[in-house]
């Protein structure tokens, strides 16, 4: 019989906010986080906006010397973790710590580190290359730390799926306490590649938007103009916690996570599978795994790229699960204000659909103002909606045709 999931703490660092509150706040307002670069000089590259996570200080939770070996992402992930906790009240001296694991995800890890690192190489030579150079960057130092921080000694582990990591991540932890192996885990997903050369590859690809003159505006998912997502950066964690556990020791749960899917298109580096077969199994499947019908959604939090070919490849998917009721319930993308976080775009978008079920508001799919012929469901345009939600899905889609859709119940106390 496999055990009961419940979430109990949030947290995460993103373009929108560096808390719960404000991003909350600025998703509530239709805020856009998307700014012209300021990390560096973007002006030799046809795309010059991202969304950047602003006045981050890690000192608030490491100390200097830690910081200074933590590539960015895995601060991010550390102060998301610290949040999370705190949220979920969970004291760690009465808990088994052999018992807590971690699972953060990561598509490309410490990619700035890797940039830094080599100038010295290629202008101060290899023996001024620093010690900490590969521990710092590589993807799964992000669960590494976090574990070494709060002396968690559970399941530890990153799982790399490009778009896909935060959810495939959040999935397998979800097992893991369903399967036994754990009674609490710390999931999500972190990222942070706003650098010269991520930037250079993604425009290579011309993946990005070039709308530089209306950075605000330029992440429209699912709107007739839409011309290629906007890179982001930043961090969220969920904890996760076995329905009894939270409940013996009295936890707020904000939802029952229900069910996981995962599947592969199996087609093409890039693209994804023209008929959503991939991305409508992976939907499926988590319902299923939930025991849960299609009915019983009243909320997507759409991957919603705003990319030609993926919001409308997504809108068929959704309806080839849910049929009819595709037309019934709210799909919307809050990358159109946070930016794609790539892996840990699942992470900070389940926080923020644990926090539409919480607070009975559907957060918009701001810049719609366009409709697509091909995208003809209702994607919450512009402005917050007030809605019960009781049940809720959130997609995550990875280069390389990686899936992964979780469901979310929410849980009468």
């Amino acid at each position: 019989m496999r055990r009961r999931v419940a979430i109990t703490g949030l947290g995460a660092v993103c373009p929108i906010g560096n808390d719960i509150e404000k991003i909350w706040d600025s998703l509530m307002r239709g805020e856009s986080g998307i700014r012209e670069i300021t990390a560096f000089d973007p002006s030799p590259f046809p795309t010059r906006i991202a969304g950047e996570v602003k006045d981050f200080d890690p000192i608030a939770y490491v100390s200097p010397k830690d910081a200074r070996h933590m590539a960015r992402f895995v601060q991010f992930a550390v102060a998301s973790t610290a949040m999370a906790l705190e949220d979920s009240g969970i004291d760690l001296s009465k808990e088994s710590m052999e018992r807590i694991g971690v699972a953060i995800g990561s598509g490309i890890g410490g990619i700035g580190v890797i940039e830094e690192q080599h100038q010295i190489l290629m202008t101060r030579g290899p023996k001024r290359v620093s010690p900490f150079f590969i521990p710092s960057q590589i993807p799964n130092m992000a669960s590494g730390q976090v574990a070494m921080i709060f002396g968690f000694k559970g399941p530890n582990f990153c799982v790399v799926t490009a778009c896909a990591s935060g959810n495939h991540s959040i999935g397998t932890a979800f097992r893991m306490i369903q399967g036994g192996e754990a009674d609490i885990m710390i999931a999500g997903g972190a990222e942070s590649t706003i650098t010269p050369l991520s930037l250079a590859g993604f425009c290579a690809m011309r993946a990005l938007s070039t709308r530089n003159e209306e950075p605000e505006k330029a992440s429209r998912p699912f709107d007739l103009q839409r011309d290629g997502f906007v890179m982001g950066e930043g961090c969220g964690v969920v904890v996760l916690e076995e329905m009894e556990h939270a409940r013996r020791r009295g936890a707020r749960i904000y939802a029952e996570l229900a069910g996981y899917g995962a599947t592969a298109d199996a087609f093409h580096m890039t693209q994804p599978d023209p008929d959503g077969e991939g991305a409508a199994l992976s939907m499926m499947l988590s319902l299923q795994d939930a025991g849960m019908d299609p009915s019983e959604i009243d909320y997507i939090n759409a991957h919603g790229t705003s990319t030609p070919l993926n919001d409308k490849i997504e809108t068929l998917a959704i309806k080839r699960v849910f049929g009819e009721h595709a037309y019934k319930l709210a799909v919307s993308s809050t990358k159109s204000m946070t930016g794609h976080l790539l892996g840990a775009a699942g992470g900070i978008e389940l926080v923020i659909t644990v926090l539409a079920m919480d607070r009975g508001y559907i957060p918009p799919t701001i810049n719609y103002e366009f409709p697509d012929p091909e995208c003809d469901l209702d994607y919450v345009p512009n402005r917050p909606r007030k809605a019960e939600i009781r049940g809720a899905m959130s997609n995550a889609f990875g280069f390389g045709g990686h899936n992964a859709c979780i469901v979310l119940r929410k849980v009468d106390l």
